[in-house]
């Protein structure tokens, strides 16, 4: 099972960082449309070349239109993306001042705690996105500059959420296991591969 779960783990990672990329690249390219457009418009350009401003202009040298629409869905998508592989290798950012002054028991015990507290979180979350996806797909929203619908951006983060919240409960499973047992299952920032090694 711990196999399945990371390698569905590492499949959302790598297509969020997919999504992720072509999001900035996105940004960078919108960006430098959009200097470019103030520089072609500019009124060093309009008097050393305005022939050749105004055909720049006219060929779409710009931001691109609706990037931050783009990016604000895509983000969503690819903060879900992630959780899964932070969850399964423990590696999510945590500050154990108090912690390490506790036992071994004690440190399985909170562990447990935290994971189901933080898997009831995600399948609230996802519960909640699929609310919201259905009352979009019911009223027809669509984004103001793209007029895509926004209910594909929901479906993609719902899509990002359920993974999360499956293997959100699988961790807390793994936890409350290693509670009752002592036997640790997932060691933190360690994936299943580097165990073997």
């Amino acid at each position: 099972m711990k196999t399945l779960m990371t390698g569905l783990s590492r499949f959302m990672a790598i297509l969020g960082g997919i999504v992720l990329s072509l999001l900035i690249i996105l940004t960078c390219v919108s960006i430098a449309g959009r200097l470019l457009n103030g520089f072609f418009h500019g009124n060093f350009m309009q008097s050393v070349a305005p022939g050749f401003a105004d055909w720049a202009i006219g060929a779409g040298v710009g931001p691109i239109t609706g990037d931050f629409e783009l990016v604000e869905a895509g983000v969503a998508f690819a903060i879900f993306a992630f959780i899964p592989l932070c969850q399964i290798t423990a590696s999510h950012a945590s500050v154990d001042i108090f912690a390490n002054m506790m036992g071994p028991r004690v440190n399985r015990f909170l562990r447990a705690v935290i994971e189901v507290v933080f898997a009831a979180t995600l399948v609230l979350i996802a519960w909640r996105l699929y609310e919201g996806m259905l009352s979009k797909m019911s009223y027809g929203e669509t984004s103001f500059l793209l007029q895509f619908k926004v209910w594909w951006a929901y479906a993609a983060s719902l899509f990002g959420a359920v993974v999360s919240a499956l293997v959100s409960i699988y961790v807390a499973f793994v936890r409350i296991y290693e509670f009752l047992t002592g036997n640790i299952v997932i060691r933190e920032g360690v994936e299943v591969a580097d165990e073997h090694t």
